[in-house]
């Protein structure tokens, strides 16, 4: 979200140069690009901290059950330093403690930090004390659209509406990657003023410049399809709360022959899918691809007609950006974040409710007997990729860091 003509952006305040630090976790394939226009900014003089090893050796992730080693570069084009890590490197408080961060802030003269490690891990605290006992802006937010966590224990859905009031006016300014989430945090009485949306982007311009190049009907020709089908993709880990299932079972029930449903991602739903595939009597027009790499992504969106995602806990998707880029139109459940910022303006209609797989079937039906509407929404959906990229993430950020350095100083004062 750029800028307004009232924002600060207009003043001469736009024009001082911040020296910023962004503290992750650890690299990650949808931040890279951003951090390396953010590096570039005449705006920013621009830094990131990792916590935890981010070299070459890859992750291992339970979910795909296997190493995880992205095939782009994460670590190029930006200023970065690694801090060690003195915690377990688990899940738990102190499995992320950086005590190195606060060295590095109190030393490092920012005008700004912004932290994404996460409020449950020790490092946030003390890059939150570091940067308040310096007079540096510390900025934060959340990814979530709602109080419910993932795993449905109500007590944490009551401990945060008592707790994320105070949490977030910690914040010099409080980030929202969605309009749901601001919209959240507004409902707990963040005052809008302190809240900025900073859309939650990918690198537009490669992945429309890859699909530009794929053999898209080479690559269906790959899968046993031909022009005159319509391909259905679900890109995603195979686990419960990304409900599989609905969608093989709603393919089921639309009962199109010249239809296919392709599974691009693995986990631990794999061989139920693959199971009930058989069940249900339409193996035969359906492909799992396991585990794809970066690089390869843009040629499955391309190749598909349309992708579903009927997640139940999905604070944003970022496959939805991906798959936009790429022309391919989507559907969703009225669970997934990007929902609302990016499908809505495009296919409201095809925003369906989370776990009704005989309306997903319906939608499925309709939308894949009609070509022509498949085509025009998929130049819809690059259309409306327009004003959700990383210009607009950045201009965004910036104008986060002005009004929280403005308000870190009046603090002092």
């Amino acid at each position: 979200m750029a800028a307004s003509s009232s924002s600060p952006a207009e003043t001469p305040a736009a024009q001082r140069r911040y020296r910023v630090l962004v503290i992750a976790t650890h690299p990650v394939q949808y931040a890279t690009p951003v951090f390396r226009r953010m590096a570039q900014h005449p705006q920013l003089d621009f830094h990131v901290v990792y916590c935890t090893p981010c070299g070459g050796e890859g992750v291992r992730d339970p979910d795909f059950g296997m190493t995880v080693k992205w095939d782009i570069p994460l670590l190029d084009g930006y200023e970065w330093t690694e801090l060690p890590n003195r915690g377990s490197g688990g899940a738990s408080f102190f499995g992320m403690n950086n005590p190195g961060l606060w060295k590095f802030i109190r030393e490092g003269r920012f005008d700004a930090v912004l932290c994404y490690t996460g409020y449950l891990r020790a490092s946030f605290w003390i890059a939150y004390l570091a940067a308040k006992s310096s007079g540096t802006a510390f900025l934060f937010g959340t990814d979530a659209t709602a109080l419910e966590p993932r795993d449905g224990r109500a007590w944490k859905s009551t401990v945060k509406k008592l707790f994320w009031p105070v949490l977030f006016r910690l914040a010099s300014q409080a980030i929202a990657p969605s309009s749901g989430t601001r919209d959240l945090l507004l409902s707990l009485g963040i005052p809008a003023e302190r809240i900025t949306l900073v859309p939650f982007v990918v690198d537009n311009d490669w992945w429309t410049e890859q699909s530009r190049s794929v053999n898209r009907g080479a690559v269906r020709a790959a899968w046993g399809v031909g022009a005159s089908h319509r391909v259905v993709l679900f890109c995603a880990k195979l686990q419960p709360w990304k409900r599989p299932l609905d969608l093989l079972r709603a393919f089921a029930k639309a009962r199109l022959s010249d239809a296919l449903l392709v599974f691009a991602g693995d986990g631990p739903l794999r061989p139920q899918l693959e199971a009930e595939a058989a069940a249900l009597g339409v193996q035969e027009r359906v492909r799992f691809l396991g585990f794809v790499n970066q690089s390869q992504l843009p040629s499955i969106y391309t190749a598909a007609d349309l992708l579903v995602l009927p997640s139940e806990y999905e604070p944003f998707a970022v496959v939805v950006n991906e798959a936009m880029c790429c022309g391919c139109p989507v559907m969703a459940s009225d669970r997934v974040g990007a929902a609302r910022d990016l499908v809505a303006p495009v296919s409201p209609d095809w925003i369906f409710p989370c776990g009704d797989v005989a309306a997903l079937g319906v939608l499925l039906k309709k939308a894949l007997t009609d070509p022509a509407r498949l085509h025009s929404r998929g130049q819809a959906s690059l259309d409306r990729m327009k004003s959700w990229a990383p210009a607009d993430n950045i201009a965004a950020t910036i104008e986060a860091i002005q009004r929280a350095v403005t308000r870190a100083s009046d603090a002092k004062f």
